[in-house]
């Protein structure tokens, strides 16, 4: 369970604690690698099976993580309003999200994003398109923020965008 390249390789803009979301968190691997870094994690994903993984394994680490079951998919859905330092998701796209993420953010909050592009498809799973970013499309839902890093194309054998961004202080 190793993290992303593009979330390690951006640890020294984290912050040395606070509040961090892990938006889709599956097994867990961000939610404890930034616990491990001194934030204190939330940790989402709609599976409770993955959930329960990820509580169980904050639990015998000693790790700051608050693991919970929530269906971001969900007209409702909220993350809170200025309630964390950073978020982070990787491979997860659900574009109605974008706001509640943006609100959820604090002021000179960093958001750290990644996941697949279309031409993804032509190389096997996810092929849906409703979880695929078209080309540019991670910038423009991140429009709002101040980007310090971003990247698209291929890495690793996917295709992917990447972006680092900073809320404003305002």
């Amino acid at each position: 369970m190793v993290p992303t390249d593009w979330l390690t390789g951006h640890a020294a803009l984290l912050p040395s604690g606070g509040e961090a979301l892990d938006i889709a968190c599956g097994g867990g691997r961000h939610a404890l690698w930034l616990a491990r870094h001194g934030l204190r994690v939330t940790a989402v994903d709609r599976s409770e099976e993955a959930i329960a993984s990820v509580a169980e394994a904050a639990r015998q680490q000693d790790l700051p993580i608050d693991a919970r079951v929530v269906d971001l998919e969900l007209a409702d859905a909220t993350l809170g309003q200025t309630a964390y330092d950073v978020i982070v998701a990787v491979h997860y796209l659900h574009r109605p999200l974008f706001p509640a993420i943006m609100t959820a953010l604090r002021p000179h909050g960093l958001l750290i994003y990644e996941t697949f592009t279309r031409a993804q498809a032509r190389r096997g799973k996810p092929t849906n398109p409703a979880f695929l970013l078209e080309p540019g499309e991670l910038r423009r839902l991140t429009a709002d923020l101040i980007v310090l890093d971003a990247r698209e194309g291929e890495f690793g054998n996917r295709d992917i965008a990447s972006i680092v961004c900073r809320k404003s202080a305002d």
